[in-house]
């Protein structure tokens, strides 16, 4: 019988002065998919080092971890996983310098297309959509900031 476990993900909202908000690109297990930036929770950190690690890692940036935004209230399966429960915590951040991590305009625009290969874009706040994310709790996020900055 396999073990079953929870996943813990920690995940940025990263909004810029152009009222923008950042959105990662990943190709991961043959599979390419959009997710807001962060990552798994390491034994041993809490949720907000957790983000710190993972936007240093990913964006190669120290960020500010600010207010909570949302963690998953409904059960959620691992996409990669089927003995995970997945549980999701975003919280909204800002960047501690000025930006240097590249940004593309198009969707999956890999410098190398690897595994874990991940490329950057922002998506104005008046557009945003579950439409643009892959998986079922940054939809609802994304539907939840929509609201936020889009109301009606």
């Amino acid at each position: 019988m396999k073990e079953i476990s929870f996943n813990i993900r920690v995940y940025g909202i990263l909004i810029n002065e152009n009222k923008e908000i950042l959105v990662a690109d990943e190709t991961r297990f043959g599979i390419q998919f959009t997710k807001f930036p962060g990552g798994g929770l390491e034994f041993g950190e809490g949720t907000r080092d957790c983000l710190k690690r993972e936007c240093l890692e990913e964006l190669g940036q120290e960020v500010e971890i600010l207010d909570h935004v949302y963690t998953t209230d409904f059960f959620q399966i691992s996409a990669f996983n089927k003995t995970n429960q997945l549980i999701s915590i975003y919280y909204f951040i800002k960047l501690i310098s000025p930006a240097i991590f590249r940004v593309s305009a198009k969707k999956f625009d890999f410098e190398n297309l690897i595994p874990g290969a991940e490329s950057f874009r922002w998506i104005p706040l008046n557009q945003i959509s579950e439409k643009d994310f892959t998986f079922p709790v940054d939809k609802k996020v994304a539907e939840m900031i929509k609201n936020k900055y889009n109301p009606g």
